[in-house]
Protein backbone atom coordinates (compact mmCIF):
# COMPACT_ATOMS: atom_id res chain seq x y z
CA UNK A 1 0.00 0.00 0.00
CA UNK A 2 2.86 2.52 1.19
CA UNK A 3 5.14 1.59 -2.77
CA UNK A 4 1.54 3.03 -4.40
CA UNK A 5 0.96 5.74 -2.34
CA UNK A 6 4.41 6.81 -3.48
CA UNK A 7 4.09 6.09 -6.97
CA UNK A 8 0.85 8.15 -6.85
CA UNK A 9 2.95 10.64 -5.37
CA UNK A 10 5.91 10.70 -8.13
CA UNK A 11 3.29 11.05 -10.97
CA UNK A 12 0.88 13.11 -10.18
CA UNK A 13 -0.35 14.12 -13.86
CA UNK A 14 -0.49 10.10 -14.20
CA UNK A 15 -3.03 10.44 -11.24
CA UNK A 16 -4.74 13.51 -13.18
CA UNK A 17 -4.88 12.04 -16.61
CA UNK A 18 -6.71 9.17 -14.63
CA UNK A 19 -9.32 11.40 -13.20
CA UNK A 20 -9.59 13.68 -16.72
CA UNK A 21 -10.67 10.18 -18.60
CA UNK A 22 -12.95 8.85 -15.93
CA UNK A 23 -14.56 12.64 -16.27
CA UNK A 24 -14.48 12.10 -20.21
CA UNK A 25 -16.67 8.92 -19.72
CA UNK A 26 -18.98 10.43 -17.93
CA UNK A 27 -19.08 13.77 -20.22
CA UNK A 28 -19.60 11.54 -22.79
CA UNK A 29 -22.64 9.74 -21.35
CA UNK A 30 -24.33 12.91 -21.42
CA UNK A 31 -23.06 14.04 -25.12
CA UNK A 32 -24.69 10.99 -26.37
CA UNK A 33 -27.97 11.65 -24.16
CA UNK A 34 -28.78 14.93 -23.90
CA UNK A 35 -27.50 16.68 -27.16
CA UNK A 36 -27.16 16.75 -30.77
CA UNK A 37 -25.83 17.88 -34.14
CA UNK A 38 -24.23 20.93 -34.18
CA UNK A 39 -24.46 22.02 -30.18
CA UNK A 40 -22.79 18.58 -29.73
CA UNK A 41 -20.05 19.33 -31.59
CA UNK A 42 -19.51 22.04 -29.65
CA UNK A 43 -20.09 20.56 -26.19
CA UNK A 44 -17.72 17.72 -26.91
CA UNK A 45 -14.80 20.51 -27.68
CA UNK A 46 -16.11 22.12 -24.81
CA UNK A 47 -15.66 18.85 -22.80
CA UNK A 48 -12.66 17.68 -24.35
CA UNK A 49 -11.15 21.07 -23.29
CA UNK A 50 -12.43 20.74 -19.42
CA UNK A 51 -10.68 16.86 -19.59
CA UNK A 52 -7.72 18.46 -20.91
CA UNK A 53 -7.58 21.25 -17.32
CA UNK A 54 -8.23 17.91 -15.34
CA UNK A 55 -5.05 16.37 -16.95
CA UNK A 56 -2.54 19.41 -16.82
CA UNK A 57 -4.12 21.34 -13.83
CA UNK A 58 -0.40 21.22 -12.19
CA UNK A 59 1.93 21.06 -15.00
CA UNK A 60 -0.01 24.59 -16.43
CA UNK A 61 -1.83 25.93 -13.31
CA UNK A 62 -2.41 29.27 -14.95
CA UNK A 63 -2.84 28.05 -18.16
CA UNK A 64 -5.29 26.07 -17.26
CA UNK A 65 -7.11 28.56 -15.57
CA UNK A 66 -7.36 30.81 -18.57
CA UNK A 67 -8.68 27.78 -21.08
CA UNK A 68 -11.20 27.00 -18.34
CA UNK A 69 -12.49 30.76 -18.49
CA UNK A 70 -12.44 31.14 -22.25
CA UNK A 71 -14.67 27.48 -22.38
CA UNK A 72 -17.03 29.07 -19.64
CA UNK A 73 -17.56 31.71 -21.67
CA UNK A 74 -18.47 30.10 -24.73
CA UNK A 75 -20.54 27.55 -22.66
CA UNK A 76 -22.44 30.88 -22.24
CA UNK A 77 -22.27 32.34 -26.02
CA UNK A 78 -23.25 29.25 -27.52
CA UNK A 79 -26.16 27.80 -24.62
CA UNK A 80 -24.26 24.96 -23.66
CA UNK A 81 -26.32 24.09 -20.54
CA UNK A 82 -24.19 22.98 -17.23
CA UNK A 83 -22.70 19.34 -17.59
CA UNK A 84 -20.65 17.00 -15.80
CA UNK A 85 -16.88 18.46 -17.55
CA UNK A 86 -17.97 21.70 -15.59
CA UNK A 87 -16.52 19.60 -12.89
CA UNK A 88 -12.81 20.63 -14.14
CA UNK A 89 -14.05 24.36 -13.26
CA UNK A 90 -14.29 23.51 -9.24
CA UNK A 91 -10.98 21.42 -9.26
CA UNK A 92 -9.06 24.43 -11.17
CA UNK A 93 -10.23 26.99 -8.97
CA UNK A 94 -8.67 24.77 -5.75
CA UNK A 95 -5.55 24.13 -8.07
CA UNK A 96 -4.51 27.69 -8.64
CA UNK A 97 -5.83 28.83 -5.32
CA UNK A 98 -3.46 26.59 -3.47
CA UNK A 99 -0.33 26.44 -5.76
CA UNK A 100 2.16 28.48 -3.60
CA UNK A 101 4.41 29.11 -6.41
CA UNK A 102 1.63 30.22 -8.84
CA UNK A 103 1.09 33.81 -9.31
CA UNK A 104 -1.65 35.41 -6.76
CA UNK A 105 -3.12 37.30 -9.13
CA UNK A 106 -4.16 34.20 -10.84
CA UNK A 107 -5.79 32.98 -7.78
CA UNK A 108 -8.11 36.34 -7.75
CA UNK A 109 -9.01 35.68 -10.79
CA UNK A 110 -10.10 32.19 -10.01
CA UNK A 111 -12.21 34.04 -6.95
CA UNK A 112 -13.70 36.08 -9.34
CA UNK A 113 -14.78 33.90 -11.54
CA UNK A 114 -16.19 31.13 -8.23
CA UNK A 115 -18.45 34.23 -8.02
CA UNK A 116 -19.22 35.57 -11.15
CA UNK A 117 -19.73 32.58 -13.01
CA UNK A 118 -22.46 30.76 -11.06
CA UNK A 119 -24.82 33.64 -11.32
CA UNK A 120 -23.89 34.59 -15.47
CA UNK A 121 -24.76 30.15 -15.72
CA UNK A 122 -27.93 30.62 -13.78
CA UNK A 123 -29.33 34.13 -15.11
CA UNK A 124 -28.29 32.59 -18.95
CA UNK A 125 -30.16 29.37 -19.00
CA UNK A 126 -33.63 30.35 -16.44
CA UNK A 127 -36.45 30.80 -18.49
CA UNK A 128 -36.90 34.55 -18.15
CA UNK A 129 -36.52 37.14 -15.95
CA UNK A 130 -39.62 36.99 -14.51
CA UNK A 131 -40.44 33.26 -14.49
CA UNK A 132 -39.45 33.33 -10.96
CA UNK A 133 -39.34 35.25 -7.88
CA UNK A 134 -36.44 37.13 -7.45
CA UNK A 135 -35.93 35.69 -3.57
CA UNK A 136 -35.75 32.02 -5.11
CA UNK A 137 -33.55 33.34 -8.10
CA UNK A 138 -30.99 35.05 -5.60
CA UNK A 139 -31.38 31.87 -3.30
CA UNK A 140 -30.21 29.72 -5.77
CA UNK A 141 -27.72 31.77 -6.94
CA UNK A 142 -25.94 31.28 -3.77
CA UNK A 143 -26.61 27.84 -3.48
CA UNK A 144 -24.39 27.60 -6.44
CA UNK A 145 -21.58 30.22 -5.85
CA UNK A 146 -20.91 28.71 -2.33
CA UNK A 147 -19.34 25.18 -3.62
CA UNK A 148 -17.24 27.34 -5.81
CA UNK A 149 -16.04 29.83 -2.84
CA UNK A 150 -15.69 27.18 -0.83
CA UNK A 151 -13.14 25.46 -3.40
CA UNK A 152 -11.41 28.50 -3.22
CA UNK A 153 -11.33 28.72 0.45
CA UNK A 154 -10.03 25.42 0.45
CA UNK A 155 -7.56 26.19 -1.84
CA UNK A 156 -5.77 29.12 -0.20
CA UNK A 157 -5.91 27.69 3.29
CA UNK A 158 -3.55 24.98 1.91
CA UNK A 159 -1.48 27.47 0.05
CA UNK A 160 -1.39 29.57 3.33
CA UNK A 161 -0.55 25.43 5.32
CA UNK A 162 2.34 24.94 2.62
CA UNK A 163 3.82 28.29 2.99
CA UNK A 164 3.63 27.92 6.81
CA UNK A 165 5.36 24.51 6.09
CA UNK A 166 8.14 25.81 4.19
CA UNK A 167 9.45 28.32 6.20
CA UNK A 168 9.65 25.56 9.30
CA UNK A 169 11.94 23.98 7.01
CA UNK A 170 13.96 26.68 6.14
CA UNK A 171 14.26 27.94 9.81
CA UNK A 172 15.32 24.54 10.72
CA UNK A 173 17.63 23.86 7.75
CA UNK A 174 19.38 27.68 8.80
CA UNK A 175 18.80 26.79 12.59
CA UNK A 176 20.59 23.18 11.36
CA UNK A 177 23.26 24.80 9.51
CA UNK A 178 24.08 27.68 12.09
CA UNK A 179 24.26 25.26 14.83
CA UNK A 180 26.52 23.06 12.10
CA UNK A 181 28.69 26.61 12.13
CA UNK A 182 28.73 26.91 16.00
CA UNK A 183 29.96 23.31 16.42
CA UNK A 184 33.14 24.37 14.26
CA UNK A 185 34.04 27.18 15.90
CA UNK A 186 33.31 25.95 19.53
CA UNK A 187 35.75 22.98 17.98
CA UNK A 188 38.47 25.18 16.65
CA UNK A 189 38.30 27.38 19.94
CA UNK A 190 39.38 24.46 21.86
CA UNK A 191 41.71 23.24 19.77
CA UNK A 192 43.22 26.54 19.92
CA UNK A 193 43.04 26.31 23.94
CA UNK A 194 44.64 22.65 23.79
CA UNK A 195 47.23 24.40 21.35
CA UNK A 196 48.01 27.22 24.09
CA UNK A 197 48.02 24.82 27.08
CA UNK A 198 50.30 22.14 25.43
CA UNK A 199 52.66 24.88 24.44
CA UNK A 200 52.98 26.65 27.54
CA UNK A 201 53.33 23.58 29.78
CA UNK A 202 56.06 21.52 27.10
CA UNK A 203 57.93 25.09 26.52
CA UNK A 204 58.12 25.69 30.02
CA UNK A 205 58.90 22.16 31.37
CA UNK A 206 61.21 21.80 28.90
CA UNK A 207 63.51 24.36 28.72
CA UNK A 208 63.77 23.94 32.63
CA UNK A 209 64.67 20.42 31.98
CA UNK A 210 67.71 21.34 29.51
CA UNK A 211 68.87 24.07 31.84
CA UNK A 212 69.40 21.78 34.51
CA UNK A 213 70.50 19.27 32.23
CA UNK A 214 72.91 21.50 30.76
CA UNK A 215 74.24 22.29 34.22
CA UNK A 216 74.63 18.70 35.48
CA UNK A 217 76.72 17.99 32.79
CA UNK A 218 78.91 20.58 32.97
CA UNK A 219 79.22 20.09 36.60
CA UNK A 220 79.13 16.53 36.51
CA UNK A 221 82.33 15.33 37.42
CA UNK A 222 83.44 18.70 39.85
CA UNK A 223 80.50 18.74 41.77
CA UNK A 224 78.13 15.71 42.01
CA UNK A 225 76.38 17.30 44.78
CA UNK A 226 74.56 20.54 42.14
CA UNK A 227 74.92 17.32 39.64
CA UNK A 228 72.27 15.54 42.21
CA UNK A 229 70.23 18.70 42.92
CA UNK A 230 69.96 19.55 39.00
CA UNK A 231 68.61 15.59 38.32
CA UNK A 232 66.03 15.78 40.88
CA UNK A 233 64.70 19.09 39.45
CA UNK A 234 64.67 17.88 36.78
CA UNK A 235 62.63 14.78 37.50
CA UNK A 236 60.15 17.24 39.47
CA UNK A 237 59.69 18.81 36.47
CA UNK A 238 59.05 16.04 34.54
CA UNK A 239 56.90 15.04 36.68
CA UNK A 240 54.81 18.22 36.78
CA UNK A 241 54.50 18.10 33.31
CA UNK A 242 53.21 14.77 33.03
CA UNK A 243 50.86 15.64 35.43
CA UNK A 244 49.48 18.81 33.21
CA UNK A 245 49.65 16.60 30.28
CA UNK A 246 47.44 14.46 31.96
CA UNK A 247 44.91 17.44 32.58
CA UNK A 248 45.00 18.18 28.67
CA UNK A 249 44.71 15.35 27.74
CA UNK A 250 41.73 14.42 29.60
CA UNK A 251 39.91 16.96 28.76
CA UNK A 252 39.63 15.10 25.10
CA UNK A 253 38.56 11.87 26.99
CA UNK A 254 35.29 10.94 26.13
CA UNK A 255 32.92 9.26 29.18
CA UNK A 256 36.38 7.88 30.56
CA UNK A 257 37.71 8.82 33.92
CA UNK A 258 41.28 8.92 35.46
CA UNK A 259 42.45 6.30 37.36
CA UNK A 260 43.44 8.47 39.60
CA UNK A 261 39.90 10.53 40.63
CA UNK A 262 40.08 14.38 39.66
CA UNK A 263 41.91 15.54 37.45
CA UNK A 264 44.82 18.28 38.66
CA UNK A 265 43.27 21.25 38.57
CA UNK A 266 44.43 24.77 36.66
CA UNK A 267 47.28 26.60 37.84
CA UNK A 268 46.59 30.06 39.42
CA UNK A 269 47.70 33.20 41.20
CA UNK A 270 48.79 31.15 44.41
CA UNK A 271 50.77 28.66 42.51
CA UNK A 272 53.23 31.86 40.75
CA UNK A 273 55.06 31.24 44.31
CA UNK A 274 56.23 27.25 43.31
CA UNK A 275 56.58 28.90 39.69
CA UNK A 276 58.98 31.40 40.85
CA UNK A 277 60.87 28.85 42.76
CA UNK A 278 60.93 26.35 40.06
CA UNK A 279 62.76 28.83 37.79
CA UNK A 280 64.91 29.93 40.05
CA UNK A 281 66.08 26.99 40.67
CA UNK A 282 66.46 26.38 37.51
CA UNK A 283 69.36 29.64 37.43
CA UNK A 284 67.03 32.72 36.66
CA UNK A 285 67.32 35.11 39.66
CA UNK A 286 63.84 36.22 39.94
CA UNK A 287 62.20 39.48 41.33
CA UNK A 288 58.77 38.59 42.50
CA UNK A 289 56.54 40.94 44.34
CA UNK A 290 53.18 41.30 45.09
CA UNK A 291 51.42 44.59 45.30
CA UNK A 292 47.81 45.36 46.80
CA UNK A 293 45.50 43.16 48.41
CA UNK A 294 44.91 39.94 47.57
CA UNK A 295 41.73 38.41 46.90
CA UNK A 296 39.67 35.60 45.31
CA UNK A 297 39.48 35.91 41.10
CA UNK A 298 37.85 34.32 38.15
CA UNK A 299 39.71 31.36 37.36
CA UNK A 300 39.91 32.09 34.27
CA UNK A 301 42.07 35.56 35.07
CA UNK A 302 43.67 33.57 37.24
CA UNK A 303 45.40 30.81 34.94
CA UNK A 304 46.10 33.53 32.30
CA UNK A 305 47.85 35.54 34.74
CA UNK A 306 50.06 32.17 35.69
CA UNK A 307 50.36 31.71 31.87
CA UNK A 308 51.53 34.88 30.99
CA UNK A 309 54.16 34.74 33.64
CA UNK A 310 55.43 30.94 33.07
CA UNK A 311 55.51 31.87 29.09
CA UNK A 312 57.60 35.59 29.37
CA UNK A 313 59.98 33.75 31.98
CA UNK A 314 60.52 30.51 29.42
CA UNK A 315 61.43 33.19 27.33
CA UNK A 316 63.87 35.11 29.35
CA UNK A 317 66.02 31.82 29.57
CA UNK A 318 65.32 31.23 26.08
CA UNK A 319 66.36 34.64 24.54
CA UNK A 320 67.78 36.46 27.48
CA UNK A 321 71.25 35.85 27.35
CA UNK A 322 73.96 34.82 29.87
CA UNK A 323 73.47 36.90 33.34
CA UNK A 324 70.44 37.66 33.03
CA UNK A 325 67.72 38.66 35.76
CA UNK A 326 63.86 39.43 36.18
CA UNK A 327 61.01 41.00 37.50
CA UNK A 328 57.53 39.98 38.13
CA UNK A 329 55.52 42.24 39.65
CA UNK A 330 51.88 41.54 40.58
CA UNK A 331 49.30 43.85 41.18
CA UNK A 332 45.76 44.22 43.03
CA UNK A 333 43.79 47.00 41.91
CA UNK A 334 39.94 47.42 42.58
CA UNK A 335 38.78 46.41 38.95
CA UNK A 336 42.00 44.75 37.26
CA UNK A 337 44.65 43.10 38.21
CA UNK A 338 48.28 44.47 36.52
CA UNK A 339 51.09 42.00 35.33
CA UNK A 340 55.00 43.03 34.64
CA UNK A 341 57.72 40.95 33.67
CA UNK A 342 60.52 41.87 32.73
CA UNK A 343 64.73 41.09 32.44
CA UNK A 344 67.33 43.09 31.49
CA UNK A 345 69.10 40.54 29.12
CA UNK A 346 69.18 40.93 24.98
CA UNK A 347 65.68 40.80 24.64
CA UNK A 348 64.54 39.08 21.65
CA UNK A 349 64.30 39.09 17.84
CA UNK A 350 61.84 41.99 16.36
CA UNK A 351 60.18 39.32 13.74
CA UNK A 352 59.61 37.04 17.50
CA UNK A 353 57.26 39.80 19.02
CA UNK A 354 55.46 41.90 15.62
CA UNK A 355 55.04 39.18 13.51
CA UNK A 356 54.14 36.45 15.73
CA UNK A 357 57.05 34.34 14.58
CA UNK A 358 59.10 32.70 11.81
CA UNK A 359 59.56 29.09 11.18
CA UNK A 360 57.28 28.22 13.88
CA UNK A 361 58.97 30.17 16.87
CA UNK A 362 56.85 33.24 18.29
CA UNK A 363 53.61 30.99 19.77
CA UNK A 364 53.93 31.61 23.35
CA UNK A 365 53.47 35.51 22.03
CA UNK A 366 50.45 34.49 20.36
CA UNK A 367 49.00 32.51 22.68
CA UNK A 368 49.50 35.14 25.17
CA UNK A 369 47.70 37.51 23.36
CA UNK A 370 44.80 35.50 22.86
CA UNK A 371 44.67 34.62 26.34
CA UNK A 372 44.23 37.97 27.67
CA UNK A 373 41.80 38.77 24.74
CA UNK A 374 39.54 36.34 26.22
CA UNK A 375 39.24 37.72 29.33
CA UNK A 376 38.74 41.25 27.62
CA UNK A 377 42.32 42.60 28.92
CA UNK A 378 45.07 44.36 26.99
CA UNK A 379 48.78 43.26 26.73
CA UNK A 380 52.07 44.99 25.38
CA UNK A 381 54.88 42.76 24.48
CA UNK A 382 58.31 44.50 23.28
CA UNK A 383 62.23 45.68 24.04
CA UNK A 384 61.84 47.89 26.68
CA UNK A 385 64.64 50.91 27.18
CA UNK A 386 68.22 50.23 28.32
CA UNK A 387 67.98 46.65 26.92
CA UNK A 388 66.05 43.55 27.95
CA UNK A 389 62.13 42.66 26.84
CA UNK A 390 59.29 43.97 28.94
CA UNK A 391 55.27 42.12 28.92
CA UNK A 392 53.06 44.02 30.91
CA UNK A 393 49.14 43.24 30.67
CA UNK A 394 45.92 44.05 32.18
CA UNK A 395 43.37 41.70 33.11
CA UNK A 396 40.09 42.99 34.16
CA UNK A 397 38.10 41.54 36.80
CA UNK A 398 34.71 42.62 36.40
CA UNK A 399 32.43 41.58 33.80
CA UNK A 400 32.65 43.63 30.25
CA UNK A 401 29.44 44.69 29.23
Amino acid sequence: MQRLYDFLRRHPTGVDTFWAVLLLGFSGLWLMADTTGTEQIIAAIFTVGLCLVIALRRRAPVKMLLLTAAIGVGQLVFAIPTNPGDFAMFVITYTVASGPTIPRWASRCALAGALLGPTLSLWRFSEGPTSRPVWEMAFFTALLTVPFVLAWVLGDSMRTRRAYWAQLEEKAARLEKEREAQSRIAVAAERARIARELHDVVAHNVSVMVVQADGAAYVLDTAPEQTRQALETISGTGRQALAEMRRLLGVLRTGEQPESGEYVPQPGVEQLSDLIDQVRGAGLPVDFRMEGEPRPLPSSVELTAYRIVQEALTNTRKHGGPDVGSTVRLSYKDDELDLLVEDDGRGAQHELYEEGGADGLGHGLIGMRERVGMVGGSLTAGPRPGGGFRVTAVLPLKPQR
